[in-house]
């Protein structure tokens, strides 16, 4: 198996991590902007698009900024390679003509919303189904400073909004799950603020209500959350199913009714896993760019 990957940052190198515990005899190859950038053991380096043709990939991780990802997509769709694109798909409403591009030449694609293959959340859509829904809540907030020690955060593409960075299309995973869940929203309205004391250009906190036919479901992200926390309450007429998705156990009417020690770690090597056996080898459509475009929209959306 050979991929070629685009944007070697943090994400990348989970991305990597993954691939060779599925593979170890993956040839990983990335794109680089220039022939001074620093060699990354076991990684082959392409220093322009056109050395693409040489060798046969068998899929492309986009992994860069998202400002960039519109520029990268239109240029790789001229190749024929299946996508792997990080989430999100664009900063920006932006999408129609690249989508329907990719529309006509048939080409594989998929959005790369881990969260999907967390088992306290798969284990939750399927609990819920068939009951009746009164009210959901879905909570992410962290330190946007810890997420990279090592660096200065205000520099990274979450702090700035020119970079396509912000918590409303940074943590896309919860509006993302939530469509998993439930489907597109009636209605949508949101507030969105960059206010808190961390001083940077891009949202550091959005509140989103999405209004279904007999129940409402709020989001509530941010950036400046010192005890880091990541939730889901489904309030059901029966009781109330609550999953911490960082301990990554669910429990119903105050009793834990499931519980795993994967982390969200673990997720990368689950979602490739099921990228190349069912999205590659057998066609299947699972969160294509077209289905990520419209989730992004609803991140997007203002009042």
């Amino acid at each position: 198996m050979k991929v070629l990957i685009i944007g070697l940052g943090s994400i990348a190198k989970k991305h990597i991590n993954a691939l060779i515990k599925i593979n170890a005899e993956v040839e990983i190859w990335a794109l680089r902007s220039s022939i001074e950038s620093t060699n990354i053991d076991g990684v082959n380096n392409l220093y322009d698009y056109c050395e693409i043709t040489n060798t046969k990939f068998d899929f492309v991780i986009i992994s860069n900024p998202t400002s960039l990802h519109a520029e990268t997509i239109k240029e790789l769709i001229k190749y024929d390679l299946p996508m792997f694109i990080e989430k999100p798909v664009f900063n920006k409403i932006i999408g129609e003509k690249i989508i329907q591009e990719i529309k006509n030449k048939g080409l594989i694609t998929y959005s790369a919303c881990n969260l999907r293959f967390l088992e306290s959340l798969k284990f939750s859509r399927d609990f819920i189904r068939n009951k009746v829904i009164n009210e959901v809540n879905s909570y992410c907030g962290s330190y946007l400073p810890d997420w990279r020690p090592d660096t200065d955060f205000r520099k990274i593409y979450s702090a700035n909004k020119e970079m396509g960075g912000g918590v409303h299309i940074d943590l896309i995973h919860e509006m993302d799950y939530i469509y998993w869940f439930f489907g597109m929203p009636n209605k949508l309205s949101s507030i969105m603020t960059s206010n808190s004391s961390l001083h940077i250009s891009a949202y550091d906190y959005t509140n989103y209500n999405l209004k279904y036919d007999r129940f409402s479901v709020n989001i509530i992200l941010n950036y400046y959350r010192r005890d880091s926390k990541r939730t889901l309450e489904i309030l059901t007429n029966e009781g109330t199913l609550f999953v911490d998705l960082l301990a990554n156990n669910v429990s119903y009417k105050n009793k834990i009714i499931f519980e795993s020690n994967k982390t969200i770690l673990d997720t990368y090597e689950d979602q490739l896993r099921f990228f190349i056996k069912n999205i590659l080898e057998k066609k299947e459509e699972f969160n294509t760019i077209n289905e990520a475009y419209q989730i992004l929209k609803l991140c997007l959306q203002e009042d």
